[in-house]
């Protein structure tokens, strides 16, 4: 028998916390949250809660079937071990590596979905990659690029931080795993440099921690190459590594963020970029296949969304609809790869990622 999914704890009201909760609340699940700060008022209790008391957190999981954690991610293992021993679905957005390998071993004995990485990159990009693949009875390669940026960007660095700077900071910092040549390996992150054009505008793209998630895994021994890498205004690499390697900033990764933020804070006009290719062998005959879109923000839920928030909070969303409508197992740890892209978009969220954006516009 299924476990119902119904009653949901969303954890976190940051900006994309914020979103998700009001999301959910409208996809017609029973809503509460929390916070260690509550300055807004939601259409659904929300109460000030202390993530790390442990005890606390579980009282507060009561009579809930899942918790969804927008909190950062050196909370999450907390979080996630709380749901497993209270046998409540849980769900985050996280991009870190050793985090998601720890949450993955509570899976071996849940009673419930464990699914973490069901953002943007990690999350919604490993969808698209994968159903790129399923098209070919033989795949080469699998090229994932994404990049959530100012959309009328200033100064030499040409970036905002819309999103966590510990996130950004890590991913900058954190060796990324790839398969190169048909071989599983670890690559140092601001490397294998590329031009990436999208509608006739130049970008480049760098290898990044954490945004394959778990594809390494699923697709070692299946494909000769296996990559992502993170889209940036051109010189934005040569900078960053600068900042990191060559003036020693990885050495205070928090000091590192608060200077980033301070110089290039976040922006209401921001643009995801998305740009995923597959190339195999179909019939005998060699080809590519292609997912290149461009998002803005919209208006949702009574207000303008940034593009960073609304993409990610529509992922993680549309991945508890398909666990609640039994399209996804009801227990155990869920790969981002194994949920099919026509089922994602046919969810109430995922339906936000359809239609033809081009240049930002959304159809």
């Amino acid at each position: 028998m299924n476990k119902p999914l119904d009653s949901i704890l969303v954890l976190g009201l940051g900006k994309v916390g914020h979103l998700v909760a009001l999301l959910l609340h409208e996809t017609g699940f029973k809503v509460a949250a929390a916070a260690l700060n509550v300055t807004t008022t939601f259409p659904f209790p929300v109460r000030e809660l202390d993530i790390a008391n442990a005890a606390e957190l579980a009282k507060a999981l009561r009579g809930h079937d899942a918790v969804v954690s927008c909190l950062p991610y050196q909370c999450n293992l907390g979080v996630a071990r709380v749901a497993a021993e209270s046998g409540a679905h849980y769900f985050d957005l996280t991009e870190d590596v050793r985090t998601t390998a720890e949450i993955r071993q509570l899976s071996r004995n849940a009673g419930s979905v464990i699914a973490p990485q069901c953002g943007l990159a990690p999350g919604f990009i490993a969808i698209v990659g994968a159903s790129l693949a399923r098209k070919f009875d033989r795949v080469r390669n699998i090229r994932l690029r994404v990049g959530a940026l100012p959309k009328h960007p200033t100064g030499l660095l040409g970036y905002a931080f819309n999103w966590s700077p510990e996130g950004v900071v890590n991913e900058y910092l954190n060796d990324c795993e790839v398969i190169e040549d048909g071989v599983r390996k670890w690559v140092s992150p601001l490397e294998w440099l590329e031009k990436i054009v999208i509608y006739g505008l130049q970008l480049e793209a760098f290898t990044t921690s954490g945004g394959l998630g778990t594809m390494c895994e699923t697709f070692d021994g299946q494909v000769e190459n296996l990559d992502y890498k993170s889209i940036r205004y051109p010189g934005h690499a040569a900078l960053m590594n600068f900042f990191l390697h060559e003036l020693l900033m990885r050495e205070d990764r928090l000091a590192a963020g608060r200077i980033l933020v301070n110089a290039k804070p976040p922006v209401s006009e921001d643009v995801v970029y998305i740009h995923a290719s597959a190339e195999g062998w179909m019939g005998g005959s060699l080809s590519r296949e292609e997912f290149v879109r461009v998002y803005s923000p919209r208006k949702l839920v009574g207000g303008m969304r940034r593009t960073i928030a609304w993409t990610t909070a529509a992922s993680i969303c549309a991945v508890v609809e398909l666990v609640r409508n039994g399209v996804l197992p009801s227990r155990g740890f869920i790969k981002q790869e194994q949920i099919r892209l026509d089922d994602f978009l046919a969810t109430r969220n995922g339906r936000l990622y359809a239609g033809q954006p081009h240049g930002g516009r959304l159809a």
